[in-house]
C-alpha cells in the first residue's frame, strides 16, 4: 500500500519505519527543513555542545519494548534529572523532597516526621481537590505552594492555578526521602548522539521517503492508500470550527564560558521573575567535556497562529471545541490522527513511540481484515 505520513517526528518515523519493514511504500512530508519535531537536536557550531533546539527533552520510561526500540537505533547513555529552583532568594531541589522540606522550613526532621508535618500544614478540609490550587493546598500547603508551584504556574499557563485541574499537578511527586531524580521510571537516559541521529536512523529505510520543506494539503489524501497525520487536528479541517488553544515558548539563548548554573535546569519559581526556567544544555550530555556553554532561558505565553504549539491547553472551551474535531475526524475516511498535535494531549516522548506501535500494529491488522482504520487509535477525549 502507498501509505503518507505527515510529520517527521517520532510519530511519523516511528509508524513509517514499522509499516515500511511490512512491506508498505512510505512518504513521510513535513513542513520544517529538519527531521524531528520538537525532538530535534544539533551541535552548537561554536561550542560543540548537543544543543537541544526546542526545550529539553528526557527520555524516561517503564515500557521496557519502547526503551529496547529506541536503544536498537541509537545508544542511550545513563542520565538522571535532577532539577534545581530558585525562589525567594534561595536555590532548593525538585520535586519537593526531605532535603526541601528540611531546607525551607529549617528543620532536620525524619521521613515520618516530615510526613506528618507537612500534613499539618496541609489544607485537610479539601477532600476531593478540583484545581491545581486545591491539590496544592490539599498536599503540600500554603507555603511550598507559594514558594514552589503558584508563580511558576502562572507564568507557564498564563492564568490563575484556580482556572486549571488538579491533574495537571498530580504527575508532581512529593517525596519524603532524599531521593531528587526527576522521573521515577525504570528505564532513563539521552541519547549518546542527539535524537536527530536516532529518528534519521529510524528512517533510514529503502521504503521511506522523507520531503522536507513540504506543505500537506487535505486534498491530497485522496492520492494515498492511508494518511497518518500527526500536525494540528484542527489545522486539518482549516480551523473552521475555531483554534484548539495551547501554550508556546520564546527562547533567548545566550552563550558563555565555563558553567553558568551548575545543573541543567533551574527554574524560577518568583512570579516576578519573566523566565519560567534556564537550561543549560552541556549538562544534558555529561559524558561530554566543553569549555563554551549554551543556555536558554524559556518564556512561555499564549500560541498565535505562525507559533510552534507546545502545551494544549485543554480547559472547557477546548474540551468543547475538541469533541467537534474529533466528530470531523471520526466522518474522515483514510486518515488517522496520531502523535500530541493529532490528538490533542500532552504526551511523553516514550507515550508517543508506545502509540506509534500500537497504531502501526492496529492498521496492519485491518489490513489483513480488509477492515477501516479508525481516526484515533487512542481517543483524545
Amino acid at each position: 500500500m502507498n501509505i503518507l505520513l505527515v510529520g517527521a517526528g517520532l510519530s511519523g518515523a516511528v509508524i513509517g519505519r514499522t509499516l515500511a519493514e511490512e512491506g508498505h511504500q512510505i512518504t513521510i512530508v513535513d513542513t520544517r527543513p529538519h527531521i524531528g519535531g520538537n525532538c530535534y537536536t544539533e551541535r552548537d557550531a561554536e561550542t560543540g555542545v548537543m544543543v537541544h533546539v526546542y526545550g529539553p527533552h528526557i527520555f524516561h520510561t517503564d515500557d521496557a519494548e519502547v526503551w529496547d526500540y529506541v536503544n536498537r537505533f541509537e545508544t542511550f547513555m545513563p542520565y538522571k534529572n535532577r532539577v534545581k529552583t530558585t525562589s525567594q532568594g534561595a536555590v532548593y531541589s525538585l520535586p519537593v523532597n526531605l532535603h526541601t522540606i528540611n531546607q525551607f522550613y529549617g528543620k532536620t526532621l525524619r521521613p515520618d516526621e516530615a510526613r506528618a508535618f507537612i500534613e499539618e500544614q496541609a489544607d485537610t478540609s479539601i477532600s476531593e481537590p478540583q484545581t491545581f490550587e486545591e491539590q496544592a493546598l490539599r498536599f503540600v500547603g500554603p507555603d511550598l505552594y507559594a514558594a514552589f508551584f503558584k508563580g511558576y504556574t502562572e507564568k507557564q499557563w498564563g492564568c490563575s492555578p484556580t482556572a486549571l485541574p488538579a491533574s495537571i499537578l498530580k504527575r508532581l511527586p512529593v517525596r519524603f526521602n532524599y531521593d531528587d531524580n526527576y522521573f521515577f521510571h525504570q528505564f532513563q537516559g539521552m541519547p549518546e548522539n542527539g535524537y536527530t541521529p536516532m529518528i534519521e536512523a529510524i528512517l533510514d529505510h529503502p521504503a521511506i521517503t522523507v520531503k522536507l520543506e513540504t506543505t500537506f494539503d487535505a486534498a491530497e489524501a485522496a492520492d494515498y492508500d492511508h494518511v497518518f497525520y500527526s500536525g494540528p487536528l484542527d489545522g486539518y479541517f482549516g480551523y473552521e470550527l475555531g483554534r484548539l488553544g495551547y501554550r508556546t515558548l520564546d527562547f533567548e539563548r545566550f552563550s558563555d564560558t565555563g558553567d553558568y548554573q551548575g545543573c541543567a535546569v533551574m527554574n524560577y519559581g518568583d512570579r516576578d521573575v519573566p523566565f519560567t526556567r534556564i537550561t543549560e544544555h552541556k549538562h544534558f550530555s555529561p559524558w561530554e567535556e566543553h569549555e563554551g556553554t549554551v543556555c536558554y532561558r524559556e518564556f512561555s505565553r499564549e500560541c498565535g497562529p505562525d507559533d510552534i504549539p507546545y502545551y494544549p491547553i485543554r480547559l472547557v472551551d477546548e474540551k468543547a471545541m475538541l469533541a467537534d474535531y474529533v466528530a470531523k475526524a471520526e466522518a474522515t475516511a483514510g486518515v488517522t490522527f496520531v502523535g500530541r498535535l493529532g490528538t490533542y494531549r500532552y504526551l511523553d516522548m516514550d507515550v508517543t513511540i508506545r502509540e506509534a506501535l500500537d497504531t502501526a500494529r492496529t492498521f496492519l491488522v485491518h489490513v489483513r481484515e480488509g477492515t477501516a482504520m479508525p481516526a484515533f487509535v487512542k481517543s483524545p477525549l
